[in-house]
């Protein structure tokens, strides 16, 4: 029996990534690739978020993240940090913060 490792990890995405339906999109991807976390705009321009997901659906998000993003944004970069294991779930589902 395996049982299924929970992986979280932090986000950041540069570039023109507000203003475009980002957060919109990476919801919406998050949940396709059945994902939990969050994201949000900062101040700086960014958005930034953290997803929780087994390591094939947060590395898919990743190249997501770095690569896709929302059809109107210019991606510069996509930092990822705090990588952790969990033991559970800490977000119910995959939401946009204001």
């Amino acid at each position: 029996m395996s049982t299924k490792v929970i992986i979280s990890v932090d986000f950041e995405v540069y570039g023109r990534v507000q203003g475009v339906f980002f957060r919109k999109f990476t919801q919406e991807q998050g949940k396709k690739l059945g994902l939990k976390g969050w994201c949000m705009n900062t101040e700086a321009g960014t958005v930034t978020g953290v997803m929780e997901g087994e390591q094939r659906q947060v590395e898919a998000m990743k190249k997501w993240l770095q690569e896709t993003g929302s059809p109107m944004s210019k991606i510069d970069k996509a930092v990822f940090k705090n990588e952790k294991k969990l033991d559970n779930y800490t977000y119910k589902d995959f939401s946009v913060r204001r």
